[in-house]
């Protein structure tokens, strides 16, 4: 197979966790489709600069990075609850449990958008995309202690914006 065909595979099945990364990055479906959908074009259009060797979904997620912070730089751009609207939709439980349930999510949402964008994008590739925290550092760029900081403070402004205290100890 060509090295295209490689990434073309690759990316069709990384299309649900990029659409996630991308929509958390965000805050917005809509902008988040927008983000992998220029993500995946660019990576198609530089599929040379790929090498075989390497995980194609770490350099995918660089470029919506990168894209993020290009669109973050030339217009501010105010972050929404992901899901917004579709929240009627989703098929659950008794009403007063699905109710306290999708506001626990629209907090933890508003939460996380509030983080700097740093801590926002630690966050999101450790604790929802799943990669190491060696994996996110190569990915951003920066030293592994800076990594475990950043996720540090992030998970403690998150505690403290959900139970209203600082955790114990």
């Amino acid at each position: 197979m060509t090295k295209r065909k490689d990434i073309e595979l690759g990316l069709i099945s990384l299309l649900p966790r990029l659409r996630r990364f991308a929509i958390g990055l965000s805050g917005s479906a809509e902008e988040g489709d927008d983000l992998v959908q220029q993500a995946c074009l660019k990576a198609l259009e530089r599929y040379s600069q790929w090498q075989p060797d390497s995980r194609l979904d770490s350099w995918v997620y660089k470029i919506i990075m990168n894209i993020w912070i290009d669109r973050r730089r030339s217009a501010a751009s105010r972050l929404s609850v992901p899901g917004e609207g579709l929240w009627e939709q989703i098929p659950g439980a008794p009403l007063t449990v699905e109710l306290e349930a999708r506001q626990d999510l629209k907090r933890t949402w508003e939460a996380i958008k509030r983080l700097p964008e740093e801590q926002r994008q630690v966050l999101l590739l450790v604790t929802v995309e799943g990669f190491g925290y060696q994996e996110a550092a190569d990915m951003l760029e920066i030293p592994i202690g800076t990594v475990m900081s950043r996720l540090a403070r992030a998970r403690r402004a998150l505690y403290i914006a959900i139970h209203g205290h600082a955790p114990a100890g």
